[in-house]
């Protein structure tokens, strides 16, 4: 599948959750870098850099997924913003959704995942 240099940003404080995401973004041909947190996310869009997709973590130090996505949303990002959680649909990840996401991806992520969500990016 080609993604016609898409680009993305991992944010995640998990190591390990940052590097296979990476893989998998990779093995679809999307460029990507990655952050440990939500203000991390903030600053690397301060400094003009701009993503076609945004892997967004709930729960991270620092700041959290949730105010992240409405900080990048206030600052006028329209990058598809998809949230990532170990959790299920609950108050929180409601919470999450409400604040500007795109789309709301359950871990363990999959090339199958990563490629509907890119599938929806090449259809804009």
């Amino acid at each position: 599948m080609r993604s016609h240099h898409l680009t993305a940003l991992v944010v995640d404080d998990d190591t390990m959750v940052r590097m296979i995401h990476q893989r998998m973004l990779n093995s679809v041909g999307v460029e990507n870098e990655a952050v440990q947190n939500g203000k991390e996310a903030i600053d690397i869009h301060h400094s003009g850099q701009t993503f076609d997709l945004i892997l967004m973590d709930i729960d991270m130090p620092v700041m959290n997924g949730i105010e992240a996505t409405k900080k990048l949303r206030s600052m006028g990002i329209h990058s598809i913003i998809a949230g990532v959680s170990a959790r299920t649909i609950d108050e929180n990840t409601q919470e999450f959704i409400e604040a500007g996401l795109d789309a709301y991806l359950e871990k363990p992520l999959n090339i199958s995942k990563i490629t509907s969500i890119i599938h929806k990016i090449n259809k804009l």
